[in-house]
C-alpha cells in the first residue's frame, strides 16, 4: 500500500509580509533607517551656557571692574613716600625719583623702574622699593662705603674705591663721627676745581693714591703720629707730617699708562725705602723737605 507524503509544516518567521510592515508603519524597502536623534532638551543644552558657566564668567567680569575701580578710583592712593639708609644722599634726589609716586594707585606702582632709578643715584649701591596697600612708598638703601676722602677749593668729596665720586660734605662742616680716620687726598691741582659729585676720578689714579694713602709711616722709619697726602702740579703727590714737621715728595702718578700696577708698586716701595734710609741716618726731626721723586737720588734740606 503506497502512503502519500504528508505536506511539510511551514516554518513562522520574523519577517512580515509588506501588508504587515505597512500596517506597523515600518519604513518602504530602498530607505535608510535613520538613528533616533537626542532629544530636544539635550541639544540645545550643548548650544547654551550652563548656569556654572555663566555664573563664573559674571564673577570675571566683576573681578575686572573692582580691578579697574582700584586702579582708577580714590581708594588705594599713594599719599606718603618715606627712604631709609641715606646719609650721604642728598634728599632733593630721592623726593625727585619718589614723589612722582604720590597720588597713583598702589597697585600701579613700577617698584621695578623706582629701584633702578634708585641705584643710578651715584651714592647708592643698592635699593629696595615697596609700596604698601596704606599708600606709602619706601625705599630701603644700601650707599656706597667711603674708600677715602677727596678735598678740592674746601669741598669735602667721598670717593668710592672705584674712584666714583658719590656725595660731598657741607663746605666748612667738620667731617662726620662715622668718617673720622678716613684717609684724606689734599687736591691743589688746577684741574681739583672740575672735582664733583657724579664725576669719576681715573683708575690710574685711584689705584696709586690708595697705596699712598696705605703707607705706615713705621714703614719710613718716622716717629709720626700721621702724614696728609696732598697733591699738586709741581712735585705730584706729597706726604705731609706735622709733629715733627716735614714732607717728602714723591711725584706724579696715573700718567704714564705704560707703568703698570706692578711697576708703581714697585716704584713706591723704593720711594719707601730711601726715606726709612734717610730717617735712619739723621734725626727727621731736622729735616724738612725729602724729594724721592727719583729713587736713586734722594735730595732733602734741614728743617727751616
Amino acid at each position: 500500500m503506497k502512503l502519500k507524503p504528508q505536506p511539510r509544516p511551514q516554518r513562522r518567521t520574523a519577517r512580515t509580509s509588506r501588508s504587515g510592515a505597512a500596517r506597523m508603519g515600518a519604513r518602504p524597502r530602498g530607505r535608510m533607517a535613520r538613528r533616533p536623534g537626542a532629544p530636544l532638551r539635550q541639544r540645545f543644552a550643548g548650544r547654551l551656557p550652563s548656569v556654572r558657566r555663566f555664573l563664573a564668567g559674571t564673577a570675571a567680569v566683576a573681578a575686572i571692574a573692582g580691578l579697574v575701580a582700584l586702579l582708577n578710583g580714590p581708594v588705594l592712593r599713594v599719599t606718603d613716600v618715606a627712604w631709609a639708609g641715606a646719609a650721604y644722599t642728598d634728599a632733593e634726589a630721592l623726593t625727585a625719583v619718589l614723589a612722582p609716586a604720590e597720588g597713583r594707585s598702589v597697585l600701579a606702582v613700577d617698584t621695578r623702574d623706582l629701584r633702578e632709578q634708585l641705584e643710578a643715584l651715584p651714592s647708592v649701591a643698592e635699593a629696595d622699593v615697596s609700596a604698601s596697600l596704606t599708600g606709602t612708598v619706601t625705599a630701603e638703601l644700601v650707599e656706597r662705603d667711603v674708600a677715602f676722602i677727596w678735598q678740592a677749593r674746601g669741598t669735602k668729596f667721598l670717593v668710592a674705591d672705584d674712584g666714583v665720586v658719590f656725595a660731598a660734605l657741607d663746605r666748612g662742616a667738620p667731617v662726620p663721627q662715622a668718617l673720622v680716620g678716613t684717609p684724606r687726598v689734599f687736591d691743589e691741582r688746577d684741574v681739583g676745581g672740575s672735582i664733583g659729585v657724579g664725576t669719576t676720578i681715573a683708575p690710574s689714579l685711584v689705584g696709586p693714591t690708595l697705596d699712598i694713602l696705605a703707607i705706615d709711616p713705621a714703614a719710613l722709619g718716622s716717629s709720626t703720629g700721621g702724614v696728609q697726602v696732598h697733591l699738586d702740579d709741581e712735585f705730584g703727590f706729597r706726604l705731609v707730617s706735622e709733629d715733627p714737621a716735614w714732607e717728602v715728595a714723591l711725584g706724579v702718578y696715573g700718567t704714564n699708562p705704560r707703568e703698570t700696577a706692578p711697576d708703581v708698586a714697585a716704584r713706591l716701595e723704593r720711594q719707601v725705602t730711601a726715606v726709612r734710609t734717610l730717617f735712619a741716618t739723621r734725626d727727621e726731626d731736622g729735616i724738612g723737605w725729602v724729594d724721592v721723586r727719583n729713587p736713586g737720588k734722594v735730595y732733602f734740606r734741614a728743617e727751616g
